[in-house]
């Protein structure tokens, strides 16, 4: 049997091409394991955090939103980016489900992380569980509109496994949830 073979790319070289408000692009020029040179477009991105929130009759409180590059509305679990360079995503997702559903749980568990995108977006979304809720006033951003939902678990979960919900965010928290929770 082989030795596996050393996958690394390495950075030769790096063009910046765009800096906005929330990403940055970039192309690299790396070598590849055979010695062969590639470009790689890459999407910086701070990273970000989504919480699945489980009200007392186990309904997801879940949201509608208007998804631009999409051009159509998508419903999803609560979410949103870190503020800054090494803001602690554990808190970001309370602040997140407080801002957009008004939500502040007595139990907040982390259901680990996930790569949406890695073929060329360098996000890590942290996945967050909440439930004993405590439901108080929402803060939504100026620029933030959205519908807030109460779902049956059960039909989030048939959602996410028929196709009907297709944000990777919602998909994963919905079936992490169903596996370690066993509803």
């Amino acid at each position: 049997m082989n030795a596996p073979l050393d996958l690394t790319e390495r950075k030769l070289s790096r063009e910046d091409v765009f800096q906005g408000r929330i990403v940055r692009v970039h192309v690299d020029t790396v070598s590849l394991p055979n010695g062969d040179t590639a470009a790689r477009e890459v999407v910086d991105h701070p990273g970000g955090v989504a919480v699945l929130a489980l009200d007392g009759e186990n309904r997801v409180l879940a949201v509608t939103q208007y998804r631009y590059p999409f051009g159509r509305t998508t419903l999803e679990i609560p979410a949103g980016k870190l503020d800054h360079p090494g803001e602690d995503p554990y808190a970001a997702g309370l602040r997140e489900l407080k801002e957009e559903t008004g939500a502040v749980p007595g139990k907040y568990e982390s259901l680990g992380r996930i790569l949406p995108s890695p073929g060329c977006y360098g996000e890590t979304l942290h996945l967050y569980l909440a439930r004993d809720l405590q439901m108080e006033e929402q803060h939504l951003d100026p620029d933030e509109f959205l519908n807030l939902e109460r779902i049956p678990f059960e039909e989030m979960v048939r959602r996410c496994l028929c196709g009907e919900i297709e944000d990777a965010k919602t998909v994963a928290a919905v079936l992490k949830a169903k596996l370690l929770l066993k509803l």
